[in-house]
């Protein structure tokens, strides 16, 4: 029984933002049994709260931390939700709904992430369900009494006024409101004076101005959600610094805005941890960083560098490391014959039956050297050398697929798409692997204007094509760094990779450290993956800190959450490792080890994936690129093997133990910079 002064169990379940104060010992034991009542696939975070009267009943649940549920809440399908995320009382989440980071969601809203069909055939009852869900991003501002149909992707930052129907995609930063809801004005004008400048750590309630990360203290108490204040606008609350938090700072917002939501929504900090799945990882160790000097160590197979011993933190019997040193020693036996298997007499083939490609051989090269510190044995190194050095055009530096012609050059004098894009990765580390480098420099890269480089970036399709626009700057800025070594002594396209990062600096978007935006059809898909690409060619090769390295965390994480990407069966090559970079890359910038920011949940993602790859592993044959009809396809071949290796060098590493396997990437997916700094900005 509650005490005559203490809220009550119902108090809480309306209001659960008090909890973290006002509950006793006793509501904090019965917050942990409702929230381990919670059927299916249910993983909740860390200092959340699920209101007892709340219906949830889901498929599957992912709560993020500092999360809530409250009152007569009706929770159903699939939920995944990022840090600091309310459904206040009466909220209806349905279908497969995804929400990002601070998401505050208004009494009596709903989230429909499905439909019926209704066709003129049947009854309305027996048409079949579609869903294609509901994807929101970070700082989304929902107020009451809204309705979001299925199929709707809303942008970072919205704010949508009480009432209003969403049938239609939202842009970042709108205010909208109506039946249906149209964009009112960018959340970021200021009347008469234009967009305002933002801050954007200090845009979401509960974070702080300087650094985004969530304060100790909580700030006071405000409004409910949804409340809006009859005679006018209301004041816009200020956080701890004194930096305006609300997006009502006019009558119009105010009338389309929802009320502001209460600060201290985190719930209590005795909240304990869901117990532990099995598998789960130790203890993250101390930093794994590698010294620079390990780096030629870390080359030869079977070697050890010191960055990458087993942490004395972790017992020597544990057969997760074990696991590992065995795949390993299996892998290196069998690197040879798995090779050979994709040797058709002639040229390199990805698998048995395919057509020879200028990858598949760049492929076999990459694996021989990873396991076993040699070219394939089919060709002496000159031999190798020679018919990769032999297949660059002299003039323009690019090397076109087998069979197929020189591409065409664009007006700027690189080229836009197509496999040679790629060769410029592929063949440039397979001769650097080799020894001597591409013999010529990429001339379209070499002689680009600085204003030929930004028309072009400004011109990439970054809303509709995230991947692509990355993979471009990947070759242009591999093919920078290839040109700056065999540097001919001219003076041409030494700008580049200075207007280059320029540009990418200053077009991060501060809330998710990427570039490109998200989609209804695919969530985070094209923006993840070509943030891997566009990093990896640019900040990790040139060994230079990515901006925003905690936004990224986050919006890899909530990326990671996608089942439609990440569900089971459905983990491909690539999907996987532009997840696992992006992790390691902004950990490893962080420099906090096992104590750092979100390590749980990275370590619990990356004991899952490795959980999940080592066993795909056939023998003789290797890796499978993934399941579906992306990239070669689920048969055994050498590009899903010379990826899959990597990415589980980046996965044990994630977890302390990439010492277990005895080799390091040295390629295209090398952890150590492949030059270190840019004149100027290292």
């Amino acid at each position: 029984m509650d005490h005559p002064s203490q809220p009550s169990v119902r108090h809480f379940d309306h209001c659960p933002w008090l909890f973290a104060d006002e509950a006793t010992e006793e509501q904090r034991a019965a917050q942990r049994e409702v929230q381990q009542a919670v059927g299916g696939d249910t993983g909740i975070g860390e200092r959340c709260y699920v209101a007892e009267s709340a219906a949830v009943f889901p498929d599957r649940l992912r709560l993020g931390d500092d999360s809530y549920i409250a009152a007569h809440a009706y929770v159903t399908g699939e939920l995944d939700t990022g840090s600091h995320c309310t459904l206040n009382p009466f909220t209806t989440v349905r279908g497969n709904v995804v929400l990002g980071q601070g998401v505050r969601i208004g009494a009596h809203t709903s989230l429909l992430g499905f439909n019926h069909s209704m066709t003129p055939d049947r009854p309305v009852f027996r048409q079949p369900l579609t869903s294609r869900g509901i994807r929101v991003g970070d700082d989304v501002w929902i107020g009451s009494h809204v309705i979001v149909v299925d199929g709707v992707t809303i942008g970072d930052h919205c704010v949508i006024g009480a009432g209003a129907v969403v049938t239609r995609d939202l842009p970042a930063w709108s205010v909208a409101a109506g039946n249906p809801a149209r964009v009112l004005r960018d959340r970021r004008e200021v009347r008469g004076t234009g967009t305002a400048e933002v801050n954007p750590a200090a845009a979401v309630s509960g974070m702080r101005p300087d650094d985004g990360r969530t304060p100790p203290n909580r700030p006071a108490p405000d409004a409910e959600p949804g409340a809006v204040t009859a005679g006018g606008p209301e004041r816009a609350p200020r956080d701890r610094q004194g930096v305006q938090v609300a997006a009502a700072a006019d009558t119009e917002a105010a009338a389309a805005a929802p009320g502001k939501r209460p600060e201290d929504s985190r719930t209590p900090t005795t909240h304990p941890k869901p117990a532990a799945a099995a598998g789960d990882p130790e203890p993250a160790p101390q930093d794994r960083r590698a010294a620079a000097g390990d780096a030629e160590v870390a080359d030869l197979p079977g070697k050890r560098p010191e960055g990458g011993r087993t942490p004395a933190t972790r017992p020597a019997h544990d057969p997760r490391a074990a696991a590992l040193a065995v795949f390993a020693d299996t892998a290196r036996d069998q690197a040879a014959g798995l090779v050979d298997r994709c040797w058709d007499g002639e040229r390199y083939v990805d698998r048995p039956g395919a057509a020879p490609t200028v990858r598949a051989h760049c492929d076999a090269v990459e694996i021989a050297y990873l396991l076993l510190g040699v070219a394939p044995e089919h060709l002496s190194a000159e031999e190798h050398i020679g018919r990769l050095s032999g297949l660059q055009d002299p003039k323009s530096g690019l090397v076109p697929e087998f069979g197929e012609p020189l591409p065409v050059a664009d007006a700027d004098g690189f080229i836009g798409e197509g496999a040679a894009l790629y060769h410029v990765l592929c063949v440039g580390y397979a001769l650097d692997l080799l020894g001597p480098g591409l013999p010529h420099p990429v001339r379209g890269v070499r002689d680009m204007t600085a204003r030929q480089l930004i028309a072009r970036l400004e011109a990439l399709p970054w809303r509709t094509g995230a991947w692509g626009a990355g993979a471009w700057i990947d070759s242009l800025a591999t093919a920078a760094h290839w040109n700056l070594r065999n540097d001919d002594g001219s003076d041409h396209g030494h700008g580049t990779p200075e207007s280059l990062f320029g540009w990418l600096l200053t077009r991060a978007d501060p809330w998710t450290g990427m570039w490109g935006s998200p989609s209804a059809e695919g969530g985070r898909l094209q923006v993840v993956n070509g943030y891997y690409r566009l990093t990896r060619g640019s900040f990790a090769q040139c060994g230079l800190p990515v901006p925003y390295p905690e936004r990224v965390v986050d919006a890899v994480l909530d990326h990671a959450r996608d089942a439609r990407h990440f569900g089971p069966g459905r983990e491909n090559a690539c999907n996987v490792l532009d997840v696992a970079h992006p992790l390691w890359l902004c950990t490893r910038q962080l420099g906090r080890g096992g104590d750092g920011y979100r390590s749980g949940e990275i370590h619990e993602w990356a004991e899952r994936q490795l959980t999940t790859v080592l066993p795909r592993w056939q023998d003789g044959r290797g890796f499978g690129f993934g399941p579906g009809t992306a990239g070669p396809g689920p048969e055994p071949g050498l590009q899903g093997t010379e990826m899959w290796l990597a990415i589980v060098w980046y996965l044990a590493d994630l977890l302390g133990r990439s010492g277990e396997l005895g080799y390091r990437p040295r390629g295209i997916h090398r952890p150590e910079p492949a030059r270190q700094g840019i004149a100027g900005l290292s």
